[in-house]
This record gives C-alpha cells, sequence and structure tokens, in this order.
C-alpha cells in the first residue's frame, strides 16, 4: 500500500495498520467519530480506555487542542518528534473514544518517516493505537499482526523503516512548573524526564 493509498482510505474513513517509531498501529482520522468507534470495535478496547493520537509536526498540535499550555510546549520542545504521549485538554469536537472522562487526549509527534507523513497528507492527527487484540501482545514486525486484525481493516502499510520494537511510547501528564506524572512507563525512561529537568510527581 501506498502513501497515497493510505490517505484515500485515511481520508474516507477507513481504518489501517501501520507504522510508528515504536510498534505497529491501528489507526484512522483521529476528527472521525465513525472511524474511532470502528477502530476501538476492531481492537476490542474498553470505552474507558481513550485512543492516543499522533501528529506529523508541531503545527498539527492544534487540529486537537485548542489549548497547549507552557508546560505541554516544554515537554513537546525537548522530547517531540519522538515516543513520548503528553496528555492534553482535547478539542470539543473530537470523538469521545479519544477522550478521557476529563475530556483530555494523548498525543505525540511521531518521527517514524511513515506515520508523521501519513498525518501530514491526509491533514489529520491520528489515531495510533498498538495493531493487536486489546489484552494480546504488541506487535512489532508485521508477521506478528494477528490476521484476523488485518482482515478487519482496509489496507495495511508495511514500509520501511520497521518499528523498533520493545517498549511502547511513554504517556505523560504534564503540572505547572516543570512536574511531570507517568501514566505509563515507556521508551522515554523517568530518567531521561529528570535529566530534562522535569520533577516526577505520583
Amino acid at each position: 500500500m501506498t502513501n497515497i493509498d493510505a490517505v484515500k482510505i485515511i481520508r474516507s474513513g477507513g481504518v489501517i495498520i501501520y507504522p510508528t517509531e515504536t510498534l505497529f498501529a491501528l489507526g484512522a482520522d483521529a476528527r472521525d467519530e465513525g472511524a474511532a468507534n470502528r477502530v476501538s470495535l476492531v481492537k476490542g478496547r474498553p470505552v474507558s480506555k481513550p485512543l492516543p493520537l499522533i501528529i506529523g509536526s508541531m503545527e498539527q498540535l492544534e487540529l486537537v487542542t485548542k489549548y497547549a499550555t507552557p508546560d505541554v510546549l516544554k515537554l513537546a520542545k525537548v522530547f517531540w518528534p519522538g515516543p513520548l504521549s503528553i496528555l492534553v485538554e482535547a478539542r470539543s469536537e473530537l470523538p469521545s473514544a479519544v477522550k478521557d472522562s476529563r475530556g483530555y487526549t494523548s498525543v505525540r509527534w511521531s518521527e517514524h518517516p511513515i506515520a508523521s507523513k501519513l498525518c501530514l497528507s491526509s491533514r489529520a492527527p491520528l489515531i495510533a493505537t498498538s495493531a493487536n487484540f486489546s489484552g494480546k501482545d504488541a506487535a512489532e514486525k508485521l508477521e506478528d499482526i494477528d490476521s484476523e486484525l488485518t482482515d478487519s481493516v482496509e489496507g495495511v502499510f508495511d514500509g520501511n523503516p520497521a518499528p523498533r520494537g520493545g517498549s511502547p511510547s511513554t504517556v505523560v501528564e504534564p503540572f505547572p512548573n516543570g512536574r511531570v506524572k507517568v501514566l505509563r512507563d515507556g521508551v522515554i525512561s523517568r530518567s531521561a524526564l529528570t535529566q530534562a529537568g522535569f520533577t516526577i510527581i505520583d
């Protein structure tokens, strides 16, 4: 599948599997409620777990949130593009499937060339949940993806480079004065956060 094919699917409300810097992702246009609901349904993901998002540039952050606080921007300046997902207040028009009960979503600027280009070409933030059925192992390689999952989507973008595998992105919630709460440990270590001048809180 080419970038053009993938963008056509995304713009038509379809669901694809594509590589990110960490793992293969299951995704769609994050602004499309029907597509977002379908990603959750295909994956078997509980509604209580909001779907994470990626963008392809800093400019695309405004498609996800109206309120890029100084604390968000400080983290982004140090760690983006890269595998740090930051909790932000989501735009009200985004689907409920990508937001928690407070109206927040997690987003990162993906450093993977295919993932970021898909965001830019489709002019949309993309859902980027791991390409596996809920509760199963995440897929580091194309051959690791369950065939039932690939049969449930409109396209699979194998592409190069492949995901590096291993840990997923680190998820953090920023607070004033350089404080961060780690919601999920991942590629960006706690020590990397502290070395960059952030204080980790419980």
